[in-house]
């Protein structure tokens, strides 16, 4: 019988089109040359079968695998960056309360065996009202108190601190200047080191918590920092497949930090602040993450 590790190398024959970015670096594209070899290393070590890569992978490159006692799971292989850094350790810590469960962690082949969410469902294809009283519900389980290994949230603004006029000016100074002073004002104001850190999803949008069987809805792919929990509705609030309007950036300001009892100017900063950082990849704009920002400024 053809052993499980062969079956995944053979399957594997096409780059999903969402990672042929990575073709434009050298490491990007030794990445991607290695990665039939880790696929089968990973399923030759945990006795998977793989099957074709979801085509949704744009970091990371991610598989459904069927397992030897048979029971379903994803096969994750990290392209390496610093916002992967320790997903496997804030998977760990949540133990599957709200989030997917960790199986496995690879850390030569940078592979993640993860729960499979079936039927995987997008939060982000629900009535935005009932997505927003979801994710207030399963906030407060994912604030568990955590410290090192996990990258401060005052580590990581220090660093958009630093690069974000760097980046407004390579990008032809795409809006105001009073915008960009008012977000280096938050920055120096918010990102102070602080005694009570808690776990936070960085990327907690729509398409990243997926329906379920185990529990209604878990989260994936964290990026995950330790913080101050105002910082997580950042990603929530500039979700644009909750609407990308004035009115509902600021209703889901307002609503989260209602029913969640947070500090809503420190929420209405971190967002600005967030999304103008993550509002650039090189010299390209993403022009909703600046409206966005833009309808932030004085909400």
């Amino acid at each position: 019988m053809e052993p499980a590790y062969y079956r995944a190398n053979v399957q594997f024959q096409i780059i999903p089109p969402s990672l042929t970015w990575l073709q434009d670096s050298e490491s990007g594209r030794v990445w991607l040359r290695e990665l039939p070899a880790r696929v089968s290393r990973c399923a030759s070590k945990w006795d998977l079968r793989i099957g074709p890569p979801f085509p949704q992978s744009f970091v990371s490159i991610v598989f459904p695998a069927t397992r030897s006692d048979g029971s379903p799971a994803v096969l994750k292989i990290q392209w390496p960056h610093a916002e992967s850094d320790h997903e496997h350790e804030a998977l760990r810590l949540w133990s599957g309360q709200g989030a997917v469960q960790l199986f496995e962690f690879d850390p030569q082949e940078h592979a993640l065996l993860i729960e499979y969410c079936q039927p995987g469902d997008h939060l982000s294809a629900v009535d935005p009202e009932e997505a927003l009283e979801i994710l207030a519900e399963m906030l407060p389980r994912l604030w568990l108190p955590a410290g090192r290994p996990f990258r401060t949230l005052a580590e990581e603004c220090g660093q958009w601190r630093q690069q974000l006029p760097s980046l407004w000016d390579l990008a032809h100074r795409p809006f105001e200047k009073a915008l960009l002073e008012t977000a280096l004002e938050a920055m120096d104001r918010l990102c102070v080191p602080q005694s009570d850190l808690f776990l936070l999803h960085q990327d907690l949008h729509g398409d990243n918590v997926l329906r379920a069987t185990r529990e209604p809805w878990l989260v994936i792919d964290p990026k995950p920092l330790v913080g101050e929990r105002e910082f997580s509705l950042a990603p929530i609030i500039r979700s644009c497949e909750f609407g990308h309007t004035r009115t509902a950036v600021v209703h889901r300001l307002d609503k989260l930090t209602a029913v969640l009892g947070l500090d809503r100017e420190r929420c209405r900063l971190w967002t600005l602040v967030q999304t103008l950082a993550w509002g650039f990849e090189g010299t390209t704009v993403y022009d909703k993450h600046i409206e966005t920002a833009q309808w932030l400024w004085r909400a």
